[in-house]
Formats: C-alpha cells, sequence, structure tokens
C-alpha cells in the first residue's frame, strides 16, 4: 500500500527521495554505476585497465548498494520523519556504516593484496561513500527545487486553462435562456457553476478524495449537458475503485473538457464519453475515450495545456511509477493514464 504523498511546496522544499520509489531506485543505480566507472577511468592507466579495475570496484560496490538500497527501502517511513539534514546524515551514516560491515566481515576478499594498510583503505572507501551520497543527495535536492518551479508554474495554468471562457460565457446564456421557464434546473446549474469556480480559486492540495474529484466532474458534465442535451451522454465505469483511494486534484475534469470540446460538441450527432476509473492490484486505472471528427484539424492547440501539466504533476508526485498515453484513432480519442493506489492513513486508522 501507498500513503498519500506530501509534497506541499512552500513548506517542505527539501525533502529527501522516496527509496521506496522505483524511479528513484533506477536513478540511484544508474548514477552510482556512472561514478565507479568515472573513478575506474580516473585510477587506470590505459583503457585495458578499465574493466579490470570496474571488476574489482565492482566486488565491493555492488554489495554495498544493493544492502544499502534495501536497508533504505525498510527505513524509509523512519526517514521521512527527519528534518531534511538529519536525514541526510542518517543515510549517509547507513551506507557508510554498511559499506564497513561489509568490508570488514568481507576479509581478504574486499583488501588489496598489495596493500599492507587496512586503515587507510578503511577510510578511503569511507570518503568515497560519503562523496557518493552527498551528490545523490545533491542531485535529488536540485531535481526537487527544479520540479517544484515546474508544478508552481503547472498549477498557474491549470487555474488558468481548466474552465475556459467560453465554457463561463456558454453557461451563463444556458442560464439565462432557462431561468424563467425552468429556474429550478437554472439555480442548480449557477450552484454547479460556484462549486466549479470555488474549487478553481480554492489552495490547492497534492492529493484530494476520489469521490470529490468524481462529483466535481459530474457537476461540470451537468452544465454541459444542460447547454448540449441529448448530444451529451457519459457512461461511468467506476464500481471497481476503493472508497478511500485519492487522486491528483482536477485531473479527471480537464480530460472531460478535452473530450467535450474537442470531440463531441464539433460532432453534429453528439456522442458518449466514456469514462473508466478501476483498482489492479496496486494501481489506480484512469481512462477516458470520446468519439470526435475523423479530420486532424478539427483538434485545436489549447487543449494540450491542461493535458501537458496533468504530465507534469503525475511526474512530480509518482515519478516513473505514473504512466500517461494518449491515442487518437480514425473516429476516436482515448486518455490512458496509471498511477499507484494511495490512500489517507490517518482516516483509514481512526
Amino acid at each position: 500500500m501507498n500513503r498519500a504523498p506530501s509534497i506541499k511546496q512552500n513548506t517542505h522544499i527539501d525533502a529527501l527521495p522516496n527509496f521506496r520509489n522505483l524511479g528513484i531506485t533506477l536513478r540511484i543505480l544508474l548514477i552510482s554505476i556512472g561514478l565507479a566507472l568515472l573513478m575506474a577511468l580516473l585510477q587506470s592507466n590505459s583503457w585495458n585497465d578499465v574493466p579490470l579495475l570496474m571488476m574489482q570496484i565492482a566486488t565491493l560496490f555492488a554489495p554495498v548498494l544493493l544492502t544499502s538500497l534495501m536497508l533504505l527501502w525498510l527505513a524509509q517511513p523512519w526517514l521521512k520523519r527527519l528534518p531534511y539534514w538529519q536525514g541526510a546524515l542518517a543515510v549517509t551514516g547507513l551506507v557508510v556504516a554498511t559499506m564497513l560491515a561489509i568490508y570488514l566481515f568481507g576479509g581478504v576478499l574486499y583488501r588489496q593484496a598489495s596493500s599492507s594498510n587496512s586503515y587507510f583503505e578503511a577510510m578511503r572507501y569511507v570518503l568515497l561513500c560519503v562523496m557518493m551520497c552527498g551528490v545523490l543527495l545533491l542531485y535529488f535536492r536540485l531535481r526537487t527545487r527544479t520540479l517544484s518551479l515546474a508544478l508552481d508554474d503547472a498549477r498557474l495554468q491549470v487555474l488558468r486553462a481548466r474552465i475556459r471562457p467560453h465554457f463561463l460565457f456558454n453557461t451563463i446564456n444556458a442560464v439565462l435562456g432557462i431561468v424563467r421557464t425552468q429556474p429550478k434546473q437554472a439555480e442548480t446549474a449557477l450552484e454547479d457553476m460556484a462549486d466549479l469556480f470555488r474549487m478553481a480559486m480554492s489552495e490547492e492540495q497534492d492529493m484530494v478524495p476520489l469521490g470529490h474529484e468524481i462529483q466535481l466532474s459530474k457537476q461540470y458534465v451537468a452544465l454541459e449537458q444542460m447547454r448540449m442535451g441529448e448530444r451529451l451522454r457519459v457512461d461511468w465505469q467506476i464500481n471497481d475503485v476503493p472508497d478511500d483511494a485519492l487522486i491528483p486534484p482536477l485531473m479527471l475534469q480537464p480530460l472531460l473538457e478535452n473530450a467535450v470540446y474537442h470531440g463531441i460538441e464539433p460532432l453534429p450527432e453528439g456522442g458518449c464519453i466514456n469514462i473508466m476509473l478501476r483498482r489492479s492490484g496496486e494501481v489506480l486505472q484512469l481512462k477516458v475515450e470520446n468519439p470526435c471528427q475523423e479530420l486532424p484539424e478539427a483538434t485545436h492547440r489549447g487543449n494540450m495545456v491542461a493535458l501537458r501539466n496533468i504530465r507534469e504533476r503525475l511526474a512530480l508526485l509518482f515519478d516513473a511509477e505514473a504512466r500517461y498515453q494518449a491515442e487518437r484513432g480514425k473516429d476516436f480519442y482515448c486518455v490512458e493514464i496509471f498511477f499507484p493506489y494511495v490512500f489517507n492513513e490517518q482516516e483509514r486508522s481512526s
């Protein structure tokens, strides 16, 4: 199970990487291998020496790296509660302790025959471990800061794009057209508009309950159905989704807006938007499919803003554990998103 991530950029811009994240683990492995190769190149006198030195380095390097990753995976719940610098020292200390234990208990396997000073070798390996930990932690810190700036920009773009001016004007005109003949329906439409804009202007959270996102999207669809009538139909397939699931905010509504304005609305006969949400193990799948005109010219460039922002938020929240794919066929357009199943642990335990 995954706990709901918390990446409030204004208060916790510095945070240790999540050592239980697949993308983080792959980056650590690749960067560590690159640093080991660089060390072998610096110690070599010729290209022929590189493979032999790389094998010697890997003899101690591989057990230390794999054991450290396993221990960091186990220690992740404790590490995330520490302030950044205390956590960085704890990570470095754990890696150094792991290296010393493997080095000391490994005996002659990890000690060079040409060296008579095992204490010097141990201190050298300690220094190398500290340097590698420093490089990795600095990389993830800079990456988090960079993505934090990208997320702030993405949030601003989503705020501007999530409810477009033509949607506002069309909805107001639709309400004005029925305010006298159908006052109850007009009142409901105005309440739905108020909820949508209240969400638009409120401070965003990293994750929100899935039920809240579905309710907001249904309010949006109700407004569009009031404007388009029977031309707009929606098929919800959400029976297999757990009630405690969390989802990045305003992920579904922009997909529906894209489907309405660039799929259903240009079709004279309208069409049906298929929305599927389901859980498969520890993964949630979100799929939105709609009919569209065959001519690619019918697609506007404006719909790319919200979709790009969704991809950026998924990359920041879940890294390599989230997947976004879009497919355009002859007469349909489909967006499919896979991301980890997370829940609010405090609410579950209460």
